[in-house]
């Protein structure tokens, strides 16, 4: 009877509702999470989630990728997006890399590159980056010649 139920529960439950992590709490490691994160206290290590909100008191030392970052307190490290908010009290020590929107408060403070990218922020990105050389394919040795890496996708674009 009971057994049935409790199965139920886990199985059915979506990971949507935000997460605190509050003013007292602080975690040294990398913060994964489906839904939604709101920071009030100290995270030293990357953060990713779906959305991300560091408020007045909160404090974030890496990177954080999600698809809507807002700061209204600390962050040193990169920001990978589609959506970022800096709010007037928010701090940004590291490069801002973002899809969609990027918007600042007056007051906010930011120290380093911005670049959009569409790319940016999505889960199905992958962390090392859509770069010209991360799909390696070996050409068969020619004349005793070295062997050549190549990557299919630039191959297509000659």
């Amino acid at each position: 009877m009971f057994g049935q139920k409790k199965d139920k529960i886990f199985t059915d439950r979506k990971d949507t509702e935000r997460s605190l992590i509050s003013e007292t709490v602080s975690i040294d490691g990398i913060v994964n999470s489906s839904g939604a994160i709101d920071i009030a206290g100290l995270i030293k290590g990357p953060v990713t989630s779906d959305e991300v909100v560091i408020k007045e008191t909160g404090s974030i030392s890496g990177e954080v990728e999600a698809e809507r970052v807002e700061i209204y307190g600390h962050l040193d490290g990169k920001i990978s997006s589609q959506n970022v908010v800096i709010g007037s009290t928010g701090v940004v020590k590291g490069d801002i890399t973002f899809g969609q929107n990027l918007r600042t408060e007056e007051g906010a403070d930011i120290e380093g590159f911005i670049k959009k990218n569409p790319s940016a922020g999505k889960k199905e990105s992958s962390s090392a980056g859509d770069f010209l050389f991360t799909k390696k394919e070996k050409k068969p040795k020619k004349n005793g010649k070295p062997e050549a890496v190549v990557n299919k996708e630039s191959e297509a674009l000659v």
